[in-house]
């Protein structure tokens, strides 16, 4: 599934159900692990190298992360791809997540390579994960899920890959 950034605030809207927090209504564990294997072989194959990952985050929206070490990069940062458990939204980032306003900041600053982002994009796109910009995904949180306590200033970050 790919979604037009046009179409992406609509999708954050669509996923969100207040009564499934930590993963959505009919969520298939099983199915989301074999998605997110195919997607750290992808990026290993693509990027020639052995990247990290982590999954099934406990207590979180998150599913897991792929690192793809700075070796392996032009620009010599690690890129970091996280997914979540709602509609496998997927977001990309140079270094971590927040360390940057967004890929466009990371690429203005020489963090992060066209080609490179472009190579982690496209490998999310053909196994049918929507790409949310970090820009998006760190805009205020304006729906109807309560969360939690802790949250200061709720982002959409929080609601998708934030930690319960």
């Amino acid at each position: 599934m790919t979604e037009s950034e046009a179409d992406l605030p609509a999708l954050l809207r669509q996923l969100d159900d207040p009564e499934w927090l930590e993963w959505p209504r009919g969520y298939d564990r099983r199915a989301s692990a074999v998605l997110f294997g195919a997607l750290v072989a992808r990026l290993e194959d693509d990027f020639e190298t052995r990247c990290e990952s982590e999954r099934d985050t406990q207590d979180s929206s998150e599913y897991g992360r792929v690192v793809v070490p700075a070796e392996a990069t032009v620009c010599g940062t690690r890129i970091v791809v996280c997914v979540s458990k709602f509609g496998s939204l997927a977001l990309v980032c140079a270094d971590n997540p927040g360390a940057y306003f967004g890929t466009d900041d990371a690429q203005a600053e020489g963090a992060l390579d066209a080609a490179d982002l472009a190579r982690a994009d496209r490998a999310l796109a053909d196994l049918g994960y929507p790409v949310v910009p970090e820009e998006l995904i760190e805009s205020d949180y304006d729906g109807p899920s309560r969360l939690p306590w802790h949250v200061e200033r709720a982002t959409w970050w929080h609601r998708y890959f934030g930690i319960f």
